[in-house]
């Protein structure tokens, strides 16, 4: 597979990944009134989220994007 496609299905997958991790934390401080919709700690729930995200996507990028050895 091309290395640029490669990279853009790499971060097209963790954006997938964080948008349904944050929403599955955010669900349940939602329904139990932690916080109310587009409130600083939601916006601290994905910010986080999407760190944790980021970071994760650092660390396992060399074993997903090394070249193939076609």
């Amino acid at each position: 597979m091309n290395q640029t496609l490669k990279g853009i299905s790499y971060v097209s997958v963790w954006v997938l990944i964080w948008g349904f991790a944050g929403s599955l934390i955010d669900l349940p401080l939602l329904e139990n009134d932690i916080y109310s919709v587009y409130s600083p700690g939601q916006a601290v729930t994905f910010g986080a989220t999407a760190l944790a995200c980021i970071a994760l996507a650092i660390w396992l990028s060399p074993r997903w994007l090394k070249p193939s050895d076609d």
